[in-house]
């Protein structure tokens, strides 16, 4: 496919998503989910790629959601991606991890998309909410439910019931943003966050991430401590070169070389 919303590239093991829509603030239309939905499919089957950065293009928006303007001309999607709204929202088996680079507004679907990812940067002029109440609809592309297990009940009821768009500072004090940063110093704090990132061995952070998102499903913690060692990601890190990479150099005293095998 060829990409007409969406800038894509690689570089030391991170591909970089780049919502490309500036003129309607990065608003999501039925190509965009698409070449979303092919963006991840391909980060995903890269043996090569082992971090994602979702950035949006220009200075005033992450992404405002889905593009209202051709929903209300009939141009919207009937049905989203295989993966769900921006073919992200219904993957549930990536365990690469996602970082969402925000730096303006991130509302309604844009701000659905951020809270799928598993890391969220946001520069203090930053904006997030769910505003579909006051248009006559519901954050159907997992806001609601992901807002409540990520904050806490309450704080997102207030958000989700009032409509109500918090600033990053706030944001951050919420529990929904990883890293408040600076007006400008976005791209310092993606640097900085891939870069610790990538000093872990590449199938240790997937194990991890994928113990954290089953953990969280199992009954109780006893549970979660039973099973995690059942979990693929684990399997395939324990029986990885890597798992015998890391303690070598560590006796060698010398940087580990990954090979995500």
């Amino acid at each position: 496919m060829d990409f007409e919303h969406l800038d894509i590239s690689t570089a030391n093991h991170v591909t970089r998503i780049t919502l490309d829509r500036p003129e309607v603030l990065n608003a999501i239309n039925v190509r965009m989910h698409a070449e979303l939905q092919m963006a991840f499919d391909v980060f995903a089957a890269d043996a090569t790629q082992y971090i994602c950065v979702v950035i949006g293009a220009g200075d005033r928006a992450f992404c405002a959601g889905s593009d209202l303007k051709a929903i209300a001309n009939n141009e919207g999607p009937v049905e989203y991606p295989a993966s769900g709204y921006a073919g992200l929202i219904e993957r549930y088996d990536l365990d690469k991890p996602i970082i969402a680079a925000v730096d303006g507004i991130a509302v309604g679907g844009g701000f659905e998309l951020a809270l799928a990812c598993d890391i969220i940067l946001a520069t203090r002029r930053s904006v997030f909410g769910l505003p579909e109440p006051l248009i006559g609809r519901m954050a159907l592309g997992g806001g609601v439910h992901r807002l409540a297990r990520q904050i806490g009940l309450k704080q997102a009821m207030g958000m989700i019931l009032g409509s109500e768009s918090v600033e990053a500072e706030k944001a951050f004090t919420m529990g929904i943003v990883t890293d408040l940063v600076e007006d400008g110093d976005l791209e310092k704090s993606i640097t900085e966050w891939t870069t610790k990132i990538l000093k872990c061995a590449p199938l240790s952070v997937r194990a991890s991430k994928q113990a954290v998102l089953k953990g969280l499903e199992e009954a109780s913690l006893e549970d979660a401590l039973k099973n995690q060692t059942d979990y693929p990601a684990f399997i395939d890190m324990i029986n990885s070169e890597d798992s015998d990479e890391g303690p070598l150099a560590f006796a060698e005293k010398r940087s580990p070389n990954w090979k995500a095998i």
